[in-house]
């Protein structure tokens, strides 16, 4: 598995967790939403992009995976942002994110673009020099388990584990974080099966919990609701939608598209 898939299902299911990255409050991620969008006509693909649902004081956040070093990657990213910007017109400012691994795989030539850097158009995070995960914000100290080493990642993921199983109230879905725990683990010890891995933390006997269950089911019935005004442009009725997500009419009908 590839380290910027972990990333954009990271944003995607946990946005607030990039804005606590940037210093803003979590809470900023009601207002965006997020999507990786491919540029029209060209070969670029922008890893993560933030746009505002409200407000045009608000800028859309443009975000940049970057594990490998590439000399290139501000031009890059530069072009890629301006070529958006022209493609789509909106009215927003504009602020762009490059998140490192460690300082060392920072190559990109600069000169061109200093101005950027200059007025915090574009600001740099390098994920090894965040602190220690214990300090962190959950949602972060989970961003930096993709760097950890193998050593490292085992006791790490147990304490983020131990926290998530702990925390009350939290902001993020326990099943969910739990999940993405997993995933990175898995792609962090790939000579490891998912059983093996759901074996070695623990997290078998935490997928029969009450809390990981229900959390099961209501991803299950959010789903569900999701698939229903696709299956209503499709023509099927109220009813007979009900019957195929064996879903109750008042819950279809609760789901349906606002006239």
């Amino acid at each position: 598995m590839k380290t910027d898939s972990i990333f954009y299902r990271l944003f995607q299911e946990f946005p607030s967790i990039f804005f606590e990255l940037i210093g803003n409050p979590p809470e900023t991620a009601n207002i965006y939403q997020f999507a990786s969008v491919e540029i029209k006509q060209t070969a670029f693909r922008i890893d993560g992009v933030f746009l505002p649902t409200q407000d045009e004081a608000n800028p859309i956040y443009f975000a940049e995976v970057q594990f490998q070093t590439d000399s290139d990657i501000y031009l890059r990213l530069v072009s890629e942002i301006f070529l958006y910007l022209r493609q789509n017109k909106r009215q927003h400012t504009w602020r762009g994110v490059v998140i490192y691994p460690s300082r060392n795989i920072d190559t990109g030539e600069r000169q061109d673009c200093d101005e950027f850097f200059i007025s915090d158009r574009i600001s740099i995070i390098y994920l090894d020099e965040l602190g220690e995960a214990a300090s962190l914000p959950i949602g972060i100290a989970t961003i930096k388990l993709v760097i950890e080493n193998a050593d490292t990642a085992i006791t790490t993921a147990r304490e983020l584990i131990n926290r998530t199983q702990q925390a009350e109230n939290s902001q993020f879905p326990q099943k969910q974080l739990l999940e993405l725990i997993e995933t990175i683990l898995v792609y962090k010890f790939p000579q490891m099966s998912r059983k093996e891995i759901e074996a070695m933390f623990g997290l078998s006997e935490l997928k029969q919990t009450r809390v990981y269950q229900e959390g099961k089911q209501e991803g299950h019935l959010e789903a569900k609701l999701e698939a229903v005004p696709k299956l209503l442009a499709l023509g099927l009725t109220v009813e007979q939608i009900a019957q195929a997500l064996d879903l109750d009419i008042a819950q279809v009908q609760q789901a349906l598209p606002n006239e």
